[in-house]
């Protein structure tokens, strides 16, 4: 029979003074007192520690070298344990990677909708994207490189970690000659081609070796025919130019009929800005970079050189005198004030003078002159050149004051490719779905109807994105959207979405243990958090809470309320029992 209690005996763990107490299973119980009379020493240090203690220990020796040994709480016993989890309030990713999507698990969900479902369209014109035939690919091949030396490929592997020799055997016997790896062409037939199955390659087949030009085309329509057999649609022509190379995709299947944009079959992966496939090139999926700040290199505009107006470079001696150059060359001495310049002049002190020489006289520190021509980069770019390569971290983080983390150019900090965003579900790209909040994407995925085949693949998804929202709505992080980094998330956010996921999980038969989930929560929407840990006892778990607040306390099953008061003077159980049995009970919560 499973026992009906965690039943704990002589808990000393910081301040509790050898307790004994006994907590109902399968019951939302909180542990409630004054600041620090020892609730967290109970629940967190206790609890929770133990039950991660036999969860390792019962793991086997490998896996508990990676998870470390952990330290036995003080105390005597501790009996009828499930596996506990966690939900406190230090546990989000400071990763600029992570957002609300990506760790409640609906970003990975609307990767898979828009791959399924989504329509491509063109990242210049709008159109939409619809299938080309040979001869449409075999005139654009044409139009691109004409008179020039090609290769035809069939892109066979894309970005995959393995050794391929069965690849490259078929292919010898299929009577091909060539293949291009990572970007070497190499011969099948007399090299023993070995690839590290630790990283990933790209492996195109040779089809044909052509120089394009009209009288060609029946022989480059052939080669695309062998290419798109081979590689499933795809198609790619590498054209040589006076020893330049330069790749050229096209697709079958999807292609921009005026502006020549193609698109393979889309993935999954293509829609993440952590993969390569789908990152915005610039950025690399981070939606922004560090760079330096004209307004933090000159704070006061009214100060002249001589006065030191450019903040990193007020002393030293290469640097000040270079500017002076710089200044005169553009017709202004060194004590004219940087505000009184004309905005041009402030532009070519700050970003560089292209196609010009700037002559500098300069005197070195032990006295001597001379002079020299320099091409000028301009303040922020020095500074950056001077951050790459400083010697210590504490000049690097000394000129870091002078960075400000700004929306990225290419992508304008939506992360993505543009030919990714121009994919669309209902007319709205993933980036538009993210922006929303979690209420109005909730809105959006309830008023979105597909038919015929797309109703049967896009029905599942959907479904699970909908219950993913709903969760978040119904813990009170209705005004977050998905885009938002958790990095920017308080505590009690970041313990409220893993509440929410782990609703999303359905496991049965847990102590999940909390850490004050009502902390920064209007009012109103208390009673939907209290809903939602009572939903998570209901599933068949115990659910341990650590709060002050009233209407939490009025809604348990159980409560133990430790004091009577903090510190050394707390550690004791002071009251417990049905929240209806221990108000009648003496202690400051009560009252």
């Amino acid at each position: 029979m499973a026992q009906e209690h965690i039943v704990i005996r002589g808990a000393r763990e910081h301040n509790l003074k050898n307790i004994d107490v006994e907590i109902p299973r399968d019951k939302l119980v909180v542990i409630t007192g004054l600041s620090g009379s020892g609730k967290s020493s109970l629940a967190f240090d206790t609890i929770y520690a133990e039950g991660q203690r036999r969860y390792v220990e019962s793991l086997s020796s490998y896996a508990r070298m990676f998870l470390g040994q952990m330290s036995k709480p003080d105390l005597d016993s501790i009996d009828g344990l499930s596996p506990a989890v966690s939900i406190d309030q230090k546990t989000t990713s400071k990763n600029p990677r992570s957002t609300v999507g990506t760790v409640t698990e609906i970003y990975d969900y609307l990767r898979l909708l828009f791959a399924r479902t989504g329509i491509p369209h063109c990242p210049e014109c709008g159109r939409e994207i619809r299938s080309s035939t040979t001869d449409q690919v075999t005139d654009e091949i044409i139009a691109i490189g004409n008179g020039r030396k090609a290769l035809v490929l069939a892109p066979m592997v894309i970005g995959r970690k393995g050794e391929f020799t069965k690849l490259f055997a078929d292919l010898r016997r299929e009577g091909f000659a060539r293949v291009r790896v990572d970007g070497e062409v190499l011969r099948l037939d007399d090299e023993d081609i070995k690839l590290d199955k630790k990283y990933k390659h790209t492996i195109e087949v040779v089809a044909d070796r052509v120089v394009i030009k009209d009288e060609a085309t029946t022989r480059i329509s052939e080669a695309v025919e062998v290419a798109t057999r081979l590689a499933e649609g795809r198609v790619n022509v590498l054209v040589f130019d006076d020893g330049a190379e330069t790749l050229h995709s096209f697709s079958l299947a999807l292609a921009c009929p005026e502006h020549g944009h193609s698109m393979d079959e889309l993935q999954p992966r293509d829609f993440s800005f952590n993969a390569p496939y789908g990152a915005c090139p610039e950025c690399l999926g981070i939606g922004s970079r560090d760079e330096v700040d004209p307004s933090l290199v000159i704070p006061d505009p009214s100060l002249s050189l001589n006065q030191g107006v450019v903040a990193p470079f007020t002393t030293g001696n290469y640097y000040p005198q270079v500017l002076k150059a710089v200044s005169n060359h553009l017709g202004y001495d060194a004590d004219t004030p940087w505000e009184d310049m004309s905005r041009k002049a402030q532009d070519a002190m700050l970003f560089g003078i292209p196609n010009e020489k700037v002559r500098v006289d300069y005197v070195t520190v032990d006295g001597r002159e001379t002079y020299w021509y320099i091409d000028w980069e301009g303040i922020c770019a020095a500074v950056m050149n001077r951050y790459h390569e400083a010697s210590s971290d504490r000049q690097r983080e000394k000129l870091s004051a002078y960075f400000s983390n700004i929306p990225c150019g290419t992508c304008k900090g939506k992360r993505l490719r543009p030919e990714i965003l121009a994919v669309t579900v209902n007319g709205k790209n993933i980036h538009e779905v993210c922006e929303m909040s979690a209420l109005e994407s909730l809105s959006f995925f309830e008023s979105l109807t597909f038919s015929g085949a797309e109703e049967q693949i896009a029905a599942p998804i959907v479904k699970e994105i909908r219950a993913r929202l709903r969760f978040l709505v119904d813990v009170g992080l209705d005004y977050l959207t998905l885009e938002r980094a958790t990095a920017t998330l308080s505590g009690g956010e970041a313990q409220r979405i893993r509440l929410a996921t782990q609703i999303g999980a359905g496991l049965m038969g847990v102590l999940y243990i909390l850490d004050e989930p009502s902390i920064g929560l209007h009012q109103r929407d208390n009673e939907r958090l209290i809903a939602t840990l009572e939903r998570l006892r209901d599933l068949g778990n115990t659910v341990i809470v650590v709060e002050h607040d009233e209407e939490t306390i009025r809604r348990a099953d159980y409560v133990i309320d430790i004091g009577p008061g903090a510190g050394e003077s707390g550690g004791y159980v002071v009251a417990k029992g049905p929240p209806s049995e221990r108000m009648k009970q003496d202690s400051i919560t009560s009252d």
